[in-house]
C-alpha cells in the first residue's frame, strides 16, 4: 500500500483502529474519520469530510453502532428508534461514504472499497437477536456486491469482511456473558475464543491490495460460518 491514500471510518473503534494501524504499516497515508470528525449518517457532514480529499485509493467503511441500548432486538420487540438509528449509522453511512469516494477512486485510476459487514448479516442465531443490526449488515453485503458489479470495469473493487465475535469495546456485553463464552467452542471452533481486531485488519489489507478480487464477502469468524 506504499503511497496509497486510505480513508478509514470508525477509526476510533477496536477494528477501525487496528485497520488504520495495519494500513499505515503497509505504507499507506491514513485519513481517520470517526464521530468526532463527522456524523457519517448525515449527507452534508460526509460531503464536508471528503471535500479536502483530492485523492483516495482505499476506503474502509468500519463505522457503526450496536442498537441494543436503543431497543434493538427480535423483530416483534425492536423499537423504531433502534431500527432507524442502526440502519442510518451502519448502512446509510456506508452508502454516503461510497458515494463520495467513488469519484475520487475513479480519478485515481481505480482502487478498493472494503466494507465491514458481520456473520449476523449472513445468518441468524437466537443468542444474537438484534434484528436491526443483522439487517444493516445484510444490507452492506448487498450494497458491496452491487457496487462491485457496477464499477469493476473502472478498476474499482468492492469487497466486505464478515467478522464474528471479536474482542472489541462494542462486544463487551458478549465478552461478559458466561453463556456466550460457554458457546465459543461451538460458535468459533477454530480457537474457541474471541477473535482479535488484528484478524480483521489483516483481511482488510488483503482485500485492499488484491487486484483480481471483487464482490467477495470474506468471513473472519473462527469457523462460525463453516458449521
Amino acid at each position: 500500500m506504499r503511497g496509497a491514500v486510505a480513508v478509514v471510518t470508525g477509526a476510533a473503534g477496536g477494528i477501525g483502529g487496528a485497520v488504520s494501524r495495519a494500513f499505515e504499516e503497509a505504507g499507506a497515508t491514513v485519513v481517520r474519520l470517526d464521530r468526532e470528525q463527522a456524523d457519517l449518517s448525515r449527507a452534508g457532514e460526509v460531503e464536508r469530510a471528503f471535500a479536502p480529499l483530492e485523492r483516495i485509493d482505499v476506503l474502509f467503511n468500519g463505522a457503526g453502532i450496536s442498537g441494543r441500548s436503543l431497543g434493538d432486538g427480535p423483530a416483534e420487540t425492536c423499537t423504531e428508534e433502534a431500527w432507524d438509528a442502526v440502519l442510518e449509522n451502519n448502512l446509510k453511512s456506508v452508502f454516503l461514504c461510497c458515494k463520495h469516494a467513488i469519484p475520487r477512486l475513479r480519478a485515481a485510476g481505480g482502487g478498493a472499497i472494503v466494507n465491514l459487514a458481520s456473520v449476523l448479516g449472513l445468518g441468524g442465531d437466537p443468542d444474537f437477536d438484534t434484528h436491526a443490526y443483522a439487517a444493516s449488515k445484510a444490507g452492506i453485503v448487498g450494497l458491496t456486491r452491487a457496487v462491485a458489479a457496477r464499477y469493476a470495469s473502472e478498476r474499482i473493487r468492492c469487497n466486505a469482511i464478515a467478522p464474528s465475535l471479536i474482542a472489541t469495546p462494542m462486544s463487551r456485553r458478549a465478552q461478559a456473558d458466561e453463556r456466550i463464552r460457554a458457546r465459543l467452542p461451538e460458535l468459533q471452533p477454530l480457537t474457541g475464543d474471541f477473535g482479535r481486531p488484528e484478524d480483521v485488519s489483516g483481511a482488510a489489507v488483503y482485500l485492499a491490495t488484491a487486484p483480481f478480487v471483487t464482490g467477495v464477502v470474506l468471513p473472519v469468524d473462527g469457523g462460525w460460518s463453516a458449521r
